[in-house]
């Protein structure tokens, strides 16, 4: 397969682009250089630094093209790096839409500008990922090409999460979502807090860091649950499996979502899921079927939730066993990355 160089623009520390780029280096023989913003998001003097810094950007692209000369740039988020992208004067570009839809917070004051940068984006890109279905609602909605939107996820690596056999007599559940607001970490805990004082035995495992560990830790600590809790804080990737082997509930309530690779990890791990009900799971989990889907902060319904699954141990493994099937044929990294790393190389034939 002949070698070509890609540039990705993008965060390259998050997980999903450290998949992404591993991919396309072992089933593409693509070599990668990588460019993104130095500057963080997390405050509001950062915000503002960091738009300047987005100002002044495609010079700094421009000169990372001159040196490296890729053959084509990919990026994360069509309404940033894909815009950046979009203006690079590279001669193929692909971009991809990182949620259900990338015109995110919904009251943002900048979405209007956001909306005439994606749907420019939108209209230069050669090639635009949807990591599933729900996220090609959005993009049909603002006019997008649909000829030129590959539909696949990623995928997950099988041979590192694999079935394991957990014959706990109590919940044994896991949380691997970053520990920020949008993923309701205090809905989970308080109704963890609700099992508890049913005399329902758990460990719930929290993995990961983020804004809210603080609050988190004095939360569970105030529900006098603390000791059935344990905060992980960040782990390293090889670690997170045999964590997920160890559990046998998968809980994540997020507000919004558009492909989350945990889940499909938890999935191949036979961890229960018990999801928010939201676009981005329903395309995964069927309520009570190979899964459990609950409204958005309604503790009491997840509490619910995890009593009756956890005294229906048939029907859970039933789903278990779907959920291994489902990841193995849909969510398999070595299968799906292959994929796209063959489209590429289609289209810079095609443009060649």
């Amino acid at each position: 397969m002949k070698k070509r160089k890609i540039l990705f623009l993008g965060e390259s520390y998050r997980a999903d682009a450290i998949t992404w780029m591993r991919g396309l280096k072992e089933f593409g023989n693509f070599e990668i250089c990588t460019w993104e913003l130095k500057t963080s998001n997390n405050t509001k003097s950062n915000r503002l630094k960091r738009i300047l810094e987005y100002i002044f950007a495609p010079f700094a692209i421009k000169k990372i093209i001159r040196l490296e000369k890729p053959d084509m740039v990919i990026a994360e988020r069509t309404t940033s790096y894909g815009f950046l992208a979009a203006i690079s004067g590279v001669n193929t570009i692909v971009i991809a839409q990182q949620g259900r839809t990338d015109l995110w917070p919904e009251d943002s004051i900048l979405l209007p500008l956001k909306k005439i940068i994606q749907k420019h984006a939108c209209k230069k890109a050669h090639l635009i990922h949807a990591w599933g279905p729900v996220m090609t609602i959005s993009m049909k909605a603002i006019g997008v090409d649909m000829n030129k939107v590959l539909v696949i996820p990623k995928g997950i690596d099988l041979s590192l999460f694999e079935a394991s056999v957990n014959n706990s007599t109590k919940i044994e559940a896991i949380i691997t979502r970053s520990l920020q607001p949008e993923y309701r970490h205090d809905c989970i805990l308080k109704a963890f807090a609700i099992l508890d004082k049913k005399g329902i035995d758990f460990n719930l495992t929290i993995v990961g860091n983020g804004s809210r560990l603080e609050h988190l830790k004095k939360l569970a600590t105030k529900l006098n649950i603390q000791n059935k809790v344990i905060f992980t804080g960040r782990i390293a990737n090889t670690v997170l499996p045999q964590l997920l082997k160890q559990a046998n509930f998968y809980i994540s309530m997020p507000s919004t979502e558009g492909v989350s690779a945990s889940l499909f990890e938890a999935m191949a791990c036979n961890c229960y899921p018990v999801v928010s009900d939201i676009p981005g799971n329903q395309s995964w989990i069927q309520h009570r079927d190979n899964g459990q889907l609950i409204p958005i902060d309604d503790y009491n319904k997840l509490a619910d939730a995890l009593i009756w699954s956890f005294k229906n141990p048939d029907l859970r493994n039933k789903a278990i066993t779907q959920n291994q099937k489902f990841v193995e044929e849909n969510a398999n990294y070595k299968i799906n990355m292959r994929i796209i790393a063959d489209k590429y190389h289609e289209l810079l034939d095609l443009r060649s």
